[in-house]
């Protein structure tokens, strides 16, 4: 959740009410918050930077607010305040555009040669601003909240904000290559190529984290006004000619992306938290009081949840159709994508503490699933005896299963990933071995032994037709790695005793469990073993191939074991 700092009596003055710490802190937990932390400037400054930085603090009392994820609309006090006093009755905020008293609208226009690097661009204008101190920081601090949360650290959207009457439009969002962008960026005194800036803010505590987004593309993107002023090189930096300041009264808000509706997203917030003057795409959805007095429990009129619905920023009314209630769905409410995100809206306002507890309608009694018991039990035992569990992401690359463990694609049988974000996260895990060989090499400074496990599923393609019918199955598997200098094969077929010593699973050929060598090109040739249960191989354990231990980044021999837990049950 992220969380948002505002100072108390701001947040007091725009709420146009004083609370004590305990109201204030009821307040947010019948809107949905919660109040983390109490603190003051000087307290922040000494935690964060030590106490000879916070000498010249302030003793400003700070809210620190924890907000749902989704709710982009309160990342910012006047989101908070605004929302509190629709909440209390008190608003009821209606957006709209006007056009400028003189002239026609701002054009920013998208060339075609954006597509091959960031495609999309959205912008505004926020006209007659009067900007405070304290304002300034909220503004620049929403754009910073947004870019951490909604815009994925500027991968998907990055905002950028212009003085509007240093600039003049219609604006251009093209693509150049970077020798050919000159300009000079925020809080510089000298110009630079595109080239230039991305070798000067490699050494950037801040903007480093945002080169990789386009510095491997042919062209980068540029805004430029009509008179070939560089506004700004997103998602990297913002010219310093545009940029805002105190006295800044019109701002040009612009927003590239690689997700249009994110950058729509995003766009929305700006203008709503900080204007009453733009007109942007309210939508309606109709649906029952019946559907949301039985899934909260309750048992409301209809004029009475659309009051409660409106308490929400949602504002609603019957629409004199049975029990029917039309909601319309403001700009800032992103959120709301379902009639069950407008259903807890209105359990929120009704107050969770409010609703009658009532008992469940069916007697059934709960027992954990087989499986999943027996995967608690031995994971409890495989730490005792000396290994770390370690979990592990159940997408991964092609490469992880087929040529770094030496196999080819067609023996994988691995569901794949139609449209993969990341090459990381292209197919379904086959085998749990490249998670535990990828963890082992993020940790190889630590001591040695490594001795790592993990009991998770794999996905395996499966034609058998069942009940429902999806292609695949998942299967529980318990994987282990042994790695120090010496392989230490012993150590690993030590834990498969163990393990079968746990299942009661007796060392016998037919009845038991027994080992037998095996070929499998992931092992070193002749330190692989089969291991079978009552006549069915169930897994295999031995020497990694010294090829899959390079190829995983790693210097000395390891030992493995891989078993299918499911015929066990």
């Amino acid at each position: 959740m992220p969380t948002v700092s505002v100072k108390r009596d701001l947040l007091f003055q725009a709420l146009g009410k004083t609370y004590t710490d305990e109201e204030f802190d009821e307040l947010c937990f019948e809107f949905g918050l919660e109040l983390d932390e109490i603190t003051t400037e000087r307290e922040q400054i000494s935690r964060e930077q030590g106490d000879c930085k916070a000498s010249g603090a302030s003793e400003v009392v700070l809210y620190k607010i924890d907000v749902p994820a989704n709710r982009y609309d309160l990342l910012c006090l006047e989101g908070i305040a605004r929302g509190l006093q629709v909440f209390k009755d008190k608003c009821a905020p209606r957006y709209r555009r006007v056009s400028p008293a003189s002239g026609e609208p701002q054009r920013l226009l998208v060339t075609s040669e954006t597509a091959a690097v960031r495609p999309h661009a959205v912008a505004a204008v926020l006209r007659d601003i009067t900007f405070t101190q304290e304002r300034y920081d909220s503004f620049i601090e929403l754009q910073e909240k947004l870019h951490q949360n909604v815009c994925r650290k500027r991968t998907l959207v990055a905002i950028g904000t212009h003085d509007l009457d240093t600039v003049c439009g219609p604006f251009t969002y093209t693509a150049k290559l970077p020798a050919d962008i000159h300009f000079r960026p925020l809080n510089q005194t000298q110009e630079f190529t595109a080239v230039e800036l991305m070798s000067l803010y490699k050494t950037d505590s801040h903007l480093r984290h945002y080169l990789h987004i386009i510095e491997d593309k042919p062209a980068y993107p540029v805004i430029y006004d009509s008179n070939g002023v560089v506004l700004s090189m997103p998602p990297i930096i913002n010219g310093d000619h545009s940029k805002i300041s105190l006295k800044t009264k019109n701002v040009f808000v612009e927003c590239t992306a690689t997700d249009l509706t994110k950058a729509k997203i995003v766009l929305d917030m700006m203008v709503t938290m900080f204007s009453e003057y733009c007109e942007l795409a309210y939508r309606t959805e109709t649906l029952s009081s019946e559907f949301i007095n039985r899934k909260v429990g309750i048992n409301e009129s209809t004029e009475r949840i659309a009051g409660l619905l409106t308490k929400m920023c949602l504002r609603s009314q019957p629409t004199g159709a049975g029990d029917q209630i039309q909601v319309e769905i403001p700009p800032t409410r992103s959120d709301v994508i379902h009639a069950c995100d407008i259903m807890e809206d209105a359990a929120m306002a009704y107050g969770f503490n409010n609703i009658p507890r009532t008992t469940p309608g069916t007697y059934t009694v709960a027992n954990q699933y087989p499986l999943n018991k027996l995967t608690e039990l031995l994971r409890q035992d495989l730490a005792a005896a000396g290994f770390t569990e370690a979990l592990n992401f159940a997408l991964c690359s092609q490469e992880d299963i087929t040529d770094k463990l030496r196999k080819k694609l067609f023996e994988t049988r691995a569901a794949h990933i139609a449209n993969p974000k990341t090459a990381e996260f292209q197919v379904a895990r086959t085998t749990l071995l490249p998670g535990l060989l990828k963890t082992i090499a993020a940790n190889r400074k630590m001591p040695l032994p490594l001795k790592l496990f993990e009991i998770s599923d794999v996905v395996l393609k499966d034609e058998t037709k069942g009940i429902v019918y999806v292609g695949a199955r998942n299967s529980r598997r318990l994987c282990a790695v042994f790695y120090h200098r010496s392989p230490g094969f012993e150590v690993i077929h030590g834990l498969l005793d163990r393990a079968m010593q746990l299942l009661e699973v007796a060392p016998a050929r037919g009845t038991g469990y027994h080992i037998q060598a095996a070929d499998d090109s992931t092992f070193f040739p002749g330190r692989c073993a089969e291991v079978f249960v009552c006549g069915v191989s169930v897994g295999r354990l031995g020497v990694l191939h010294p090829d899959v231990i390079q190829r995983f980044e790693l210097t000395m021999p390891c030992s493995a074991l891989e078993m299918d837990l499911e015929p066990f049950l």
